[in-house]
């Protein structure tokens, strides 16, 4: 195997120049970064990864923290799109687990005895203190889908609230007046803002919001389905019903087929993400494209901006949406 010294003795320069090469020093002219580049490929060498570390101060590994289960297709394609920017980065991925139950816990304890540059938060809300402390600790962070910010943290999400005042308009437009909303669990920022939506969206069609059709669940099938089981449950059952998840509208149109009617003839539904599985499912599913893949991409590419550049801030980031028309959704029945 091939040393840091043979790359030196096949470049022309000193081992002192290979290592500013390898840890990316700028005073190195773009001929010798070339040649040592060269002799880096001819003699297939392997930079050590801690030496490297020791000399910038690094690990070269990023942490996630994912509290919503992998089988979520949100989460698989949130994955995929965070391993692709990691592809070409030089860094590895960690996942952290975490014990919030645990009132002597520290996650910012955690994180430092792991040794991670950065990382990357899905799945948990701002009351979390343990989260909290990320916003002003020294480690740079990125949340998706949690509204904390700060010196050292950045912030992306998607345009919730116009998105699902997008979804009440659609329904509105195929001549719908009786449109629930199944919501995600109330508290975060990502479900009020839907609901805002929601309620906006009503309000812009000259449709007056009632309680009677709104309800709460927990983004998943069973929750859909519970849902949908209750508005079925109403003398004035809706026509059309906006879900918060891909998954809860899923469980709705389960619960909606069970109750011996049909999607979209009887009751359209629309959901949200555009998840794989919107597509493959039949009927395919009218919902939200929130570009998961890209907000995965993108939380890295900003996590690795923090950690090379002290000096970057943070941003706070709203992704656009769009709704995704396909055959859940239908002109209400006269």
């Amino acid at each position: 195997m091939a040393s840091i010294h043979d790359v030196a003795k096949e470049a022309g320069v000193s081992v002192a120049t290979v290592s500013k090469v390898l840890n990316d020093y700028p005073d190195v002219s773009d001929k010798t970064r070339k040649k040592v580049n060269i002799a880096i490929e001819l003699l297939k060498y392997q930079p050590n990864v801690v030496a490297r570390g020791l000399v910038k101060r690094r690990s070269w590994t990023v942490g996630v923290l994912l509290t919503v289960p992998f089988t979520n297709p949100f989460v698989s394609e949130l994955l995929e799109g965070i391993k692709t920017a990691l592809e070409n980065s030089g860094y590895d991925l960690v996942r952290l687990s975490t014990r919030f139950d645990d009132p002597t816990y520290s996650f910012i304890k955690h994180c430092r005895s792991r040794n991670v540059d950065g990382v990357v938060v899905f799945g948990e809300g701002r009351d979390n203190k343990s989260i909290q402390e990320l916003v002003t600790a020294e480690i740079p962070t990125m949340f998706i889908d949690t509204d904390l910010f700060g010196k050292r943290a950045g912030y992306i999400t998607t345009d919730n609230a116009n998105a699902i005042a997008m979804s009440v308009k659609h329904l509105h437009e195929l001549g719908h007046q009786k449109i629930a909303y199944i919501s995600g669990t109330l508290g975060p920022a990502v479900a009020n803002l839907r609901l805002d939506g929601y309620r906006e969206g009503l309000r812009v069609c000259g449709i007056p919001y009632s309680t009677v059709y709104l309800e709460v669940c927990d983004y998943s099938f069973d929750g859909g389905s519970k849902a949908a089981r209750r508005l079925l449950a109403l003398k004035d059952q809706p026509t059309g019903i906006v879900c918060a998840s891909d998954m809860s509208a899923f469980g709705a149109i389960h619960e909606i087929e069970k109750h011996g009617l049909r999607v979209p003839e009887d009751i359209s539904v629309v959901g949200f993400d555009n998840t794989y599985y919107a597509e493959v499912f039949k009927p395919g599913l009218t919902t939200i494209n929130q570009n998961i893949h890209s907000i995965g991409i993108k939380s890295i590419e900003y996590l690795i901006a923090m950690i090379e550049n002290p000096a970057y801030t943070p941003p706070v980031v709203t992704e656009p949406s769009n709704l995704v028309i396909r055959q859940t959704t239908a002109p209400v029945q006269a």
